[in-house]
């Protein structure tokens, strides 16, 4: 059956080899011109469709509360000036500790409009940490003149532990000594805002984004004015259908990353659309919130991580009234951030055709914090996961031979100028030729057309060698082992470095574990243990490696974890993604277990 395809313009790449060996792709499609900075977005939307809902988000009643592109307008303007009132600019940014939110939306765009950069910080950093080390982190790189969070209750903690250079803190439900946010929504705005939005040009900042570290402290990835409009200009021009459909999202994904905070709230900036404001998440105890908000808002195009698709999907299958809204009006379903199992996606099209009739066109594209973060995008019809596209308009893209795979390097306006304060960082990570490293690997679907797209082939950093000497290709053996052993393995990390064979540390799916093992209320703790669990892996994984025979493709051993990833060991991020250096690092006594020449019970051989 074909599948329904929004319109979407076909990909024009062209190929060149270069002197070293390398192969640059870039589109023909030349990339049209696109606004000096994102401030000027809110202002065309709140004049052109002031009583369009730009933002809801559900009160404490239950209720969603919405706020129109006027009333955004309107209040961005006194945020700024508030800013500029209080000396804030590039050298005084905002740090934002809160997660998303509408005083978290206008906060961020009133820097926009007084060209003061603000700095969202994943939540995580100040609810699930011991110590707070990030969060001292990046205050003492940033350091901020102006520190919010929502409330002083579940924040307290890190604003009585961390230094922040006497910033002041503003905070949405009042605390003792914090400005409440409400003072800065009735300041009045003077011609100051409209100068200062005069002098924001594209290589002003916008914003600081930190990324997740290996065994190190967070970058703050620049992120300039020009590289976001740039982006955004790049997925406007192959995804035309968002002009005349301005998108409806329902998203939980957090703007302190750059898929939910750039792609995704951006994209409602370029086009005008509504974002409702997800309070779930993929995680047992908070999906249903999301399942009540697709149950009652259809989106046009719905975002997510794999993860997050894995979540969803039980619910998509047995619960009609939700199948039948989130199809509704879908357009586009579009995962990123992580490679898609291709379990799920056949999941995916057979929820779809059983609520329409029809498949949904699913799509992924791939970038960093550091591309804005769109580099590549399936602009085009795929059938199975894996392929990211083509470079968009206005980016280069060059496949670099590096330890038996091909690296992929960057160039274009949307690319970042650097880390901050960090220099030595920044050089090492361009090459000579100004291309940004990725650490990505990728390779061509058809070697002779360029325009069947890329393949992700994992991180060139992350594969390693068995002791035979054959190279394991890590994010792909981790996929497939994943989908082998689907519902059941919420993540792996792939182990084998210097051995005999391949093993896997894994974490279970709460849920599918509690129903395999006939137990409704079973423990982690328990769990991994559990007789029913460990035959169900073994049965999978045995079954995977009938089909995939080869020493650096099947799965020897895995050893189930109870512990979650650490967030303050940076095994994980806050949208679920596990860091597999860091990761095989704090677990190494697990790894030696899994090699052990007398292997305890815990475990599971799947020769």
């Amino acid at each position: 059956m074909p599948v329904v395809q929004p319109a979407l313009a076909p990909p024009r790449i062209v190929a060149r080899d270069a002197p070293d060996g390398s192969l640059i792709l870039k589109s023909e499609m030349e990339l049209e011109p696109y606004e000096a900075s994102l401030g000027l977005l809110l202002r065309h939307w709140a004049r052109e469709t002031p009583d369009r809902v730009f933002l809801a988000e559900r009160g404490p009643d239950g209720n969603w509360i919405e706020l129109t592109w006027g009333e955004a307008g309107r209040k961005a303007n006194s945020v700024a000036q508030a800013l500029l009132d209080r000396g804030l600019g590039p050298d005084r940014p905002v740090l934002i500790l809160s997660g998303n939110a509408i005083d978290h939306a206008l906060l961020t765009l009133g820097g926009f409009l007084a060209g003061v950069p603000v700095v969202p910080v994943s939540p995580a950093y100040s609810l699930m940490s011991a110590d707070f080390g990030k969060v001292k982190h990046i205050a003492a790189l940033v350091k901020p003149g102006l520190v919010y969070a929502s409330d002083a209750g579940p924040f307290g903690g890190v604003l009585s532990a961390v230094d922040f250079g006497g910033a002041e803190l503003v905070l949405s439900s009042h605390g003792a000594g914090a400005t409440p946010f409400a003072e800065l929504l009735d300041t009045t705005p003077s011609m100051d805002v409209e100068d200062a939005l005069a002098s924001v040009t594209p290589d002003s900042v916008a914003k600081i984004l930190f990324t997740s570290g290996s065994t190190a402290m967070p970058k703050g990835v620049i992120n300039t004015h020009g590289m976001l409009c740039a982006n955004q200009q790049s997925l406007a021009q192959i995804w035309p259908f968002t002009s005349g459909t301005p998108p409806v999202l329902v998203d939980w994904l957090p703007w302190n990353h750059t898929f939910g905070g750039n792609h995704n709230f951006n994209l409602i900036l370029k086009r005008g659309g509504t974002l409702y404001i997800d309070a779930g998440r993929p995680a047992p105890p908070l999906m249903p919130i999301t399942v009540r908000n697709l149950t009652e808002i259809a989106p046009t195009i719905y975002f997510n991580v794999p993860a997050g698709y894995g979540a969803l999907l039980p619910f998509l299958e047995r619960d009609e009234a939700l199948r039948a809204k989130f199809f509704e009006r879908l357009d586009l379903i579009f995962y990123a951030a992580a490679a898609l199992p291709q379990d799920l996606w056949t999941r995916l099209e057979a929820v779809a055709r059983e609520a329409r009739g029809e498949p949904v066109m699913m799509t992924s594209s791939w970038g960093l914090t550091e591309t804005s973060p769109l580099a590549t995008a399936a602009h085009f019809p795929i059938d199975r996961a894996g392929v990211i596209g083509v470079p968009v308009p206005g980016v280069e893209l060059k496949l670099v031979p590096v330890e038996g795979k091909l690296e992929m390097r960057v160039k274009g306006p949307n690319v970042t100028p650097g880390y901050l304060g960090q220099p030595d960082l920044t050089a090492k990570a361009f090459d000579e030729d100004g291309w940004y490293r990725t650490g990505d690997a990728g390779k061509l679907e058809d070697p002779d057309d360029p325009n069947q797209g890329v393949v992700f082939d994992g991180r060139v950093v992350e594969d390693f060698k068995l002791l035979t000497g054959t190279f394991v290709s890590v994010g792909n053996l981790r996929v497939k082992a994943l989908a082998a052993a689907s519902p059941l393995l919420m993540d792996a990390v792939v182990c084998g470095h210097d051995r005999d064979y391949v093993g896997l540390l894994a974490w279970l799916n709460l849920g599918a574990a509690r129903e395999i093992a006939e137990e409704p209320d079973g423990e982690l703790d328990a769990l991994v243990g559990s007789p029913k669990i460990h035959a169900f892996v073994r049965e999978r994984i045995r079954a995977y490696n009938e089909q995939h025979p080869g020493s650096s493709t099947r799965v020897e051993r895995v050893v189930l974890l109870a512990e979650p990833p650490s967030l303050d060991a940076n095994e994980i991020t806050d949208k679920g993604y596990v860091n597999q250096r860091a990761a095989l690092e704090r677990r190494s006594a697990f790894v030696d277990g899994l090699f052990d020449a007398q292997p305890g019970a815990e475990v599971i051989i799947c020769p």
